[in-house]
């Protein structure tokens, strides 16, 4: 819902440093994968009971997933790339909730709800994709991307406030879970409506 709205502001200083990365011979794919590591990294610190540094390490993992991007601009984004970015987003979405899963008895049904709503949501974003991209759609609401972003009420803005907030609070991650596991269910709906207009033959 948001990241659309914020990438006027992020993406000029993100693409400077993207420029300055490309020319030093730093690929995109490279800083994917480090990005992916940094945040199984944080996942893997909150499930030790280490939260403050998970907390930083999800904050380095959403900068180098900008950056990712901002190379690709400057090389020219790839489907391999796309592809390895996507994967490596819904890796490290997965990972936080089962980190607070491990650490904690009491979050394990939370966090497995929220796993599970993931799933929906990252199926039903990729369908779309899919079938958008078959019928020749194109976007550039979220930047220049490999395939079709559709928007929804949860996007990657909001996960990473609702990861912040898990770590700031980690008390109340149960409550925090739930809320958010039915959002991402919304936004199934709501995309699934979005196909429903979009995809009526």
């Amino acid at each position: 819902m948001l990241d659309a709205k914020l990438r006027p502001l992020i993406d000029p200083p993100l693409n400077a440093l993207g420029r300055a990365l490309a020319g030093a011979g730093i690929t995109a794919n490279a800083i994917t994968f480090a990005g992916l590591a940094l945040g199984l990294g944080g996942a893997a610190a909150i499930a030790l009971g280490h939260i403050g540094w998970g907390l930083a390490l999800i904050i380095a993992n959403r900068v180098l997933d900008g950056l990712d991007g901002a190379v690709a601009r400057v090389r020219g984004p790839s489907d391999l790339g796309g592809y390895f970015d996507i994967v490596a987003d819904f890796a490290f979405y997965v990972s936080i909730p089962v980190g607070f899963g491990i650490l904690a008895p009491a979050n394990t049904l939370p966090a497995l709800v929220l796993v599970a709503s993931f799933v929906l949501t990252g199926v039903s974003f990729l369908a779309f994709a899919v079938i958008a991209g078959k019928r020749g759609a194109s976007t550039e609401a979220h930047g220049r991307k490999s395939f079709f972003y559709s928007t929804g009420l949860a996007e990657g803005t909001e996960t990473i406030a609702v990861f912040i907030a898990m770590c700031l609070f980690p008390a109340w991650f149960g409550t925090i879970a739930y809320a958010y596991a039915a959002l991402c269910t919304l936004t199934v709906f709501q995309r699934s409506a979005m196909a429903l207009a979009a995809f009526r033959d």
